[in-house]
Parts: structure tokens; sequence; C-alpha cells
């Protein structure tokens, strides 16, 4: 009886290691699993930063051609008033 008790306690004790152990590796598996997660995340915000980097230059860029269209305006409206005054003041 006493090696059968032992016998048992032994595979009890292999069992809850077996049971410990495939916690750990099912842990280790979830962390991985987020790690990667977290990974493609950082990858997608980095291409969103990318894109919106660029639509910034694009929208600065168009911005400085309106800003440049509009002193362009502004000159020939300011000329077109002046000739208008040199006709009426004849």
């Amino acid at each position: 009886m006493t090696g059968e008790a032992t016998l048992k306690e032994v595979i009890a004790r292999l069992g809850k290691a077996i049971e410990t152990l495939e916690d750990a590796v099912s842990a280790r598996f979830e962390r991985e699993q987020e790690y990667g997660d977290a990974e493609a995340e950082v990858q997608r915000m980095n291409a969103d930063r990318a894109r919106l980097a660029q639509e910034l230059d694009s929208s600065e860029a168009r911005a400085e051609r309106l800003e440049e269209a509009n002193k362009e305006v502004s000159r020939r409206l300011v000329a077109a008033m002046e000739t208008i005054r040199a006709v009426l003041d004849r």
C-alpha cells in the first residue's frame, strides 16, 4: 500500500506540474499575442502619422499658393481701382 500510495502521490504531483506548465505556456502565448497586437498597432499608428504628415505638407503648400494668389488678386484690384479713379478724374 505504501508503494501504491507513493505512486499515486507522484502521479498527482506530476499531473499538477504538467498543469502548471500548461498554464505557464498559455500565459506566454497570450503575452506574445498581446505584444504582436501592440506592435501591429504601433505600425498602423506610424503609417497614419506618415500619411498625416504628408497631408499636412500638401495643405501647407496649398495654403502658400492660395496666399500668393490672394496677394496677386489684391494687387490687381488695387491697380484696377486706380485705373478707374484715373478715368473718373478725367
